[in-house]
């Protein structure tokens, strides 16, 4: 669905669930994942639905991920650099009785 319009001058890889993954220098984790044609960040907290990079500007919060051990950080915001971990969030698992 998503592609990119050309192919980045250079590479830089970064890790996805433990996979690698070789996105641009210089594009976001969201765009990275966008154009991986796998663009799940998380699941909702409400219904579990899967959710997706989607004003690419920092306003919505459905690109929020784990990177490098840090949860909820918009992906659309962080640009990808050598060796970056990045992990998609699970939905919560509820507290209580």
């Amino acid at each position: 669905m998503f592609r990119r319009l050309h192919e980045p001058e250079a590479a830089v890889t970064i890790t996805v669930d433990g996979a690698p993954l070789v996105a641009g220098a210089g594009e976001t984790v969201a765009a990275a994942l966008l154009a991986s044609g796998n663009p799940v960040c998380r699941q909702s907290p409400a219904s579990g639905q899967p959710r997706a990079p989607f004003c690419m500007m920092g306003a919505c919060f459905d690109c929020l991920v784990e990177i490098d051990g840090v949860p909820n950080r918009q992906s659309c915001l962080v640009e990808v650099r050598p060796g970056m971990a990045v992990r998609r969030q699970a939905r919560p698992t509820p507290v209580g009785p």
